[in-house]
C-alpha cells in the first residue's frame, strides 16, 4: 500500500510578533515566505480570503518556495461570509480565474471557512458543493463565469486533469448533523478537524480521500501552544488516519468507518499570537517523519 504524505505547516506567514523571534532580525519582510517555506512543508495562504490576489502574486509565491512545497489556499470570504454560499457562480469564476492556478504543482487543498453564525442548510450547502471544480480543467470552466476580471491560467490548464481538493471548516453547532457528513462524502470534500479550545464544533468524521486539520490552540484560541503530550496525541492520530484507519475514540457523528486507503494529511497550526505556530509545526513535523 502506498505511503501517504503528512504535511505539517502554518496558517499564513506575515505576523509582526514573529519578526526577531521566528524570523531573524536581519530578515526583510519580502523574504519571510522564502524563510518560512524552508522550515515547514506547507503554508495556508490567508490573503486570498480577504481580497482578490493577482497572477503575478501567485507566480511570485511559487518562485519563492522549494520544489517540494505545497500551498493550501483559503478561499474568499466574499463567497462564504457575504454571499453565504448563495449565487456564487460569478464569484467562483473570479476566484478560479484570478491566477491561483499559477501555483501549478504546488497548489494543494482549497479551504472554505464558514462564519460562526452560518447555520446548516442542506440545500444551500449541497448546491455549493456541487459547483466546486474537481480538476484544473473544471476550474478553468468555472472561471468562464467571471464578471470582474479576465481569467488567466498557465498553459495547458484547460486540458489538465490534475485533481483539486476542497476542505470545509464549520463553526456552528447545527453542522453536528449526520446529514452534513454524508453530503461531504458525496462530493469528496474534507471536513476540517478544527481544534478551537472548545469554542466551535470538533468532528472527526472522515469524508474525503485526504484529511485536513487546523490547530488553533489547545487552551486559548489563536494563542496557546501544544506541549509534548498533546503533540504525541496528534502524532498517534495522524499515524492512524494516514493508514486509512480511525482512532478508537474518534469523535464522529456517523458509524461508517473510512475506507481502508492511505490518506494524505494536511495539518496547519493557527496559534500565531505567541509565536507558537512555527515552533509547534516544526516539532510535530519531526515526530511524523
Amino acid at each position: 500500500m502506498k505511503r501517504a504524505d503528512i504535511r505539517v505547516g502554518i496558517s499564513g506567514w506575515r505576523y509582526a510578533p514573529w519578526r526577531g523571534t521566528f524570523y531573524p532580525k536581519t530578515l526583510t519582510q519580502a523574504r519571510e515566505l522564502e524563510y518560512a517555506s524552508r522550515h515547514v512543508r506547507s503554508i495556508e495562504i490567508n490573503g486570498s480570503f480577504y481580497s482578490t490576489q493577482t497572477p503575478g502574486r501567485y507566480r511570485h509565491w511559487y518562485a519563492q518556495t522549494p520544489n517540494d512545497f505545497v500551498f493550501a489556499v483559503k478561499c474568499p470570504r466574499y463567497i462564504t461570509h457575504i454571499r453565504r454560499l448563495k449565487d456564487v457562480e460569478a464569484p467562483l469564476g473570479n476566484f478560479f480565474g484570478s491566477g491561483v492556478l499559477f501555483l501549478r504543482e504546488k497548489l494543494g487543498p482549497f479551504l472554505w471557512q464558514l462564519p460562526p453564525n452560518f447555520r446548516f442548510e442542506p440545500d444551500v450547502v449541497e448546491n455549493f458543493l456541487r459547483q466546486l471544480p474537481k480538476s484544473v480543467s473544471e476550474a478553468v470552466t468555472a472561471a468562464s463565469a467571471a464578471d470582474r476580471l479576465t481569467p488567466e491560467f498557465p498553459d495547458g490548464s484547460a486540458g489538465s486533469n490534475k485533481k483539486l481538493r476542497h476542505a470545509l471548516e464549520v463553526r456552528h453547532h447545527s453542522f453536528e448533523n449526520p446529514e452534513f457528513v454524508e453530503l461531504l462524502r458525496k462530493y469528496n470534500v474534507a471536513l476540517v478537524f478544527a481544534d478551537t479550545a472548545g469554542k466551535w464544533p470538533y468532528i472527526e468524521d472522515v469524508t474525503a480521500d485526504f484529511i485536513y486539520i487546523r490547530l488553533h490552540g489547545e487552551e486559548e484560541i489563536y494563542a496557546s501552544g501544544y506541549e509534548e503530550p498533546s503533540l504525541e496525541f496528534w502524532k498517534d492520530r495522524l499515524s492512524r488516519w494516514r493508514q486509512g484507519r480511525q482512532p478508537k475514540d474518534a469523535l464522529t457523528l456517523t458509524d461508517l468507518k473510512p475506507e481502508l486507503l492511505p490518506r494524505d494529511i494536511y495539518v496547519y497550526f493557527d496559534n500565531d499570537r505567541k509565536v507558537r505556530a512555527p515552533v509547534d509545526a516544526e516539532r510535530l513535523s519531526q515526530m511524523v517523519r
